[in-house]
């Protein structure tokens, strides 16, 4: 485990972080940032009353001492207080506090299913939203199926995201509509609604009725596809996620547009997800080699994203339903006959920090 020391003599005052064989010097700048004194922070919400932006830029540190559990700093700004050298050692690490993305295929061991009554546990919900975390979707069965339910499901896990589409939207073939989703083709992995900043983060989709022998469900994990290929073509996978491409959806009240790469990355250079809708989409203009370049590269994406070893295909029955990260997991359907009865499912969107939020409620009585 890390550790705090102190490196005191005369001119040469440093704080160190020692984890085995390596020592980091915690700069003054980063220290006087953190301190928990009540005139630097306040108590009940613990956001910064100073703005350390405006501090000197050479700051120094003129004394260190650990007493006991304290460590006890004096800084050349006139500053002097006490830190807790675990809040430091915590504060050394970018994390969220969430658990890492698990990537998985087709042979997924066990697939995240609740029951919809268990969830009102909050043991059960914990567990889900890791679960949901890690995996990027969930299966939720029995769930009740009024007119507006699933805005109340929707509540459990987080914020709903009204969109032109409403608050939420019915799925049923519809001649002439506005979205190939209202039509009985099959629908190709996908993220839905990249032309708007942001994308909805989260989506649930419950079924209400499915008379039909078709519309299976699809579901595949980017991540795993996109491991995939960076192994194969790492030139591929760097174009996919740094070249912009346009998203666009139209028609008679709406007119939206975003610009974004295809593969998402974090702050870190993570990938978290992406931004893939073949009906939607429209690369920049390039030159030959690096349109021939691109292309190739995005082929192999899709042609991963329909390998039925990445794909998780089920059917939805009557009041079960399933939520996902919109720009993790990409979702599809395969097609179906309406004349061979009724198939209807209600959708929504969640924003995406929803669930980590509550889990990181949840983890202060559980984790």
């Amino acid at each position: 485990m890390p550790d705090i020391l102190v490196h005191a003599e005369p001119g040469n005052t440093r704080v160190l972080m020692r984890d085995g064989a390596t020592d980091t010097e915690l700069p003054a700048l980063w220290l006087r940032a953190r301190s928990p004194d009540p005139s630097q922070r306040d108590t009940v919400t613990g956001q910064r009353l100073m703005n350390p932006h405006l501090l000197p830029d050479d700051l120094a540190l003129l004394d260190a001492r650990l007493e006991g559990a304290r460590l006890h700093l004096s800084f050349s700004d006139g500053f002097s207080g006490s830190f807790d050298p675990q809040e430091l050692l915590q504060g050394s690490v970018l994390r969220t506090g969430a658990p890492a993305a698990r990537p998985w295929r087709a042979d997924l061991a066990r697939k995240p299913t609740y029951l919809w009554a268990d969830l009102q546990q909050e043991a059960v919900l914990y567990q889900a939203l890791k679960d949901f975390i890690e995996l990027g979707f969930l299966l939720v069965n029995e769930t009740p199926t009024q007119a507006d339910s699933i805005l109340t499901i929707a509540q459990r896990f987080g914020f709903v995201r009204s969109t032109n589409f409403g608050s939420f939207f019915e799925v049923y073939s519809r001649p002439d509509s506005n979205d190939l989703a209202y039509r009985p083709v099959a629908l190709g992995p996908h993220t839905d609604n990249p032309y708007r900043t942001p994308v909805p983060g989260i989506q649930i989709l419950q079924c209400l009725q499915n008379e039909t022998s078709g519309g299976l469900s699809t579901l595949v994990d980017s991540l795993a596809v996109a491991e995939q290929v960076q192994q194969e073509d790492p030139e591929g996978f760097e174009l996919l996620s740094r070249i912009p491409v346009r998203f666009e959806y139209r028609d008679a009240s709406t007119h939206l547009v975003s610009v974004k790469p295809m593969i998402e990355l974090d702050g870190e250079g993570q990938m978290t997800g992406v931004h893939y809708s073949p009906r939607l989409d429209d690369i920049p203009l390039m030159s030959q080699d690096d349109t021939v370049r691109y292309h190739r590269a995005r082929k192999r994406l899709g042609q991963l994203f329909e390998d039925p070893q990445y794909e998780l295909r089920f059917r939805l029955q009557a009041g079960e339903m399933m939520m996902f990260d919109n720009n993790r997991v990409l979702h599809g359907r395969t097609s179906f006959n309406p004349s061979e009865g009724h198939r209807q499912l209600q959708g929504c969107y969640v924003d995406r920090d929803g669930p980590r939020s509550t889990y990181l409620v949840l983890q202060r009585k559980f984790g």
